[in-house]
């Protein structure tokens, strides 16, 4: 199993998310349990179909970092 990353977005009517790792993989959600849940599914499937193409599966190559900014006074 591989740790994939995924942005996860809060939206007006809900999630989104895409993976930086794997490009075309997005999904949409009521809840962000639902979103990650569909993001699992569809890099999955992303990643049979290459493999069933002969194509070489991509290994993740993305990771995440907070850094904090002081606030700026206006």
């Amino acid at each position: 199993m591989k740790k994939h990353l995924i942005i996860v977005e809060k939206t007006r009517n809900g999630y989104s998310a895409y993976s930086p790792n794997q490009d075309g993989c997005a999904a949409t959600g009521a809840t962000r349990e639902e979103v990650e849940s569909q993001m699992r599914e569809a890099i999955a499937f992303h990643l049979e179909g290459m493999a069933r193409l002969g194509q070489p599966v991509p290994e993740p190559h993305t990771c995440s970092a907070c850094v904090e900014v002081p606030a700026q006074a206006h």
